[in-house]
């Protein structure tokens, strides 16, 4: 069974940081992109970044470009988040996201196959 486990949200200033943490169990960690979502209250759960399975290619949404770093530990089978010079908008709850095996760092919620509950991020102004 895999599971997708999402850690790290909480209350943050604008302008700080914050680091997700999402680790999977139940595959092959180091076979599976990894995908960050998001969805703020009122709104559809939209792209945030994506990392493939291998040689760390990566996709970012072009609201986080720049800010946000996402990265992946296959030794502990972990995925992480940087969120940097955070802003009001980003509040949402973050959800990570396992993609097929050996797929690249798609943009699409459809090439995600497991997903955790979430995470929530609030940042205040």
């Amino acid at each position: 069974q895999v599971q997708v486990v999402e850690s790290g949200g909480g209350l943050v200033q604008a302008g700080g940081s914050l680091r997700l943490s999402c680790a999977v169990s139940g595959r092959t960690f180091s076979d599976y992109p990894v995908g960050w979502f998001r969805q703020a209250p009122g709104k559809e759960r939209e792209f945030v970044a994506a990392i493939s399975w291998s040689h760390g290619i990566t996709n970012y949404a072009n609201s986080v470009k720049g800010r946000f770093t996402i990265s992946r530990d296959n030794a502990k089978a972990t995925a992480y988040l940087q969120m940097n010079t955070v802003k009001p908008e980003d509040t949402a709850v973050y959800y990570c996201a396992l993609g097929g095996p050996f797929g690249g760092a798609s943009l699409s919620q459809g090439q995600y196959r497991y997903w955790g509950q979430g995470t929530q991020v609030t940042v205040s102004s």
